[in-house]
C-alpha cells in the first residue's frame, strides 16, 4: 500500500530519485523501522498525512512482530517447564540438572547466533555500503551501525539504484535481527536471575514455621 501510494505521489515528495518504486519501497521500509535518514521526505499536506499514518501503523507491526517474539520465548519456558514436570524430572535431580545444562547451553548458543547474525549484516553493509555507495570504510561503518540501530542520522543515506534496491531488504532484516538478539541477551539474563533464585532456595535449611506455612490445607501434612 506504502508503494502504490508513494508511486502515484511521487511529485510530492522531496527525493533523490532514482526509481519510483524502488525508492517507493525504499522509502516505506525506512519509515517502517523508524530509521529516516532524511533523503527522502514527504512534502505536501496530503504525504504528510500519508506518513504519519503509515510510520504509526508500521511501527505498530514491528512492535506485534517483537511482541510474538517475546511470546514465543516465554511459551518455550513454560512448555519446557510442564515437560519437564510431565516426565519425572522433579523426582530424578541428575536428569533435571542436566536437562537444566542443556537449556543454558541452549541459550547460550541462541544469544551467540544472534550476535552472529548482527555482525554479519553489519559486515555485509560495510562492505555494500564501499563498494556500492562508494563510500569510504570509517563512512560505511559508521553508516552501516547506525542503520542497524536505527538512529539515522541523516548525513548519510543510500543515494544509487542498486543501494536502495539493497537497503529494502538489509533494512528490514537487520533491524529485526538486532531486536531477536537483545530478546535473546534478554531470555539469557532472566534464566540466569531463575538459577540464581534457584540455587539460593535449594541452599535454604526448612524451619518449622516453613513446614507449617507450606500445608495449605491445615490437614498436618505436607505432600
Amino acid at each position: 500500500l506504502g508503494v502504490v501510494i508513494y508511486a502515484f505521489n511521487t511529485d510530492h515528495f522531496k527525493a533523490t530519485e532514482t526509481h519510483p518504486v524502488v525508492d517507493a519501497l525504499y522509502f516505506c521500509i525506512v519509515t517502517m523501522c523508524t530509521i529516516g535518514y532524511g533523503d527522502i521526505t514527504p512534502d505536501s499536506a496530503s504525504t504528510k498525512l500519508f506518513s504519519i499514518m503509515f510510520v504509526l501503523v508500521g511501527f505498530g507491526f514491528v512492535d506485534i512482530l517483537l511482541t510474538g517474539m517475546v511470546s514465543y520465548v516465554l511459551d518455550l519456558q513454560e512448555n519446557y517447564l510442564l515437560r519437564t514436570l510431565k516426565n519425572g524430572g522433579a523426582h530424578d535431580p541428575g536428569r533435571f540438572v542436566i536437562d537444566v545444562k542443556k537449556g543454558r547451553m541452549r541459550i547460550r548458543m541462541k544469544v551467540a547466533l544472534a550476535l552472529g547474525v548482527v555482525i554479519l549484516c553489519i559486515g555485509i553493509g560495510v562492505a555494500v555500503m564501499h563498494y556500492v555507495e562508494r563510500l569510504g570504510w570509517l563512512d560505511s561503518f559508521y553508516l552501516s551501525v547506525m542503520s542497524v540501530t536505527t538512529v539515522g542520522y541523516g548525513d548519510r543515506a543510500f543515494t544509487s539504484l542498486p543501494g536502495r534496491i539493497f537497503a529494502s531488504i538489509w533494512l528490514l532484516v537487520s533491524t529485526l535481527a538486532v531486536a531477536r538478539a537483545f530478546l535473546y541477551l534478554a531470555e539469557a539474563r532472566v534464566d540466569k536471575r531463575h538459577r540464581s533464585m534457584a540455587k539460593w532456595v535449594l541452599g535454604q535449611d526448612m524451619t518449622v514455621a516453613q513446614f507449617l506455612a507450606a500445608d495449605i490445607d491445615n490437614n498436618g501434612f505436607v505432600t
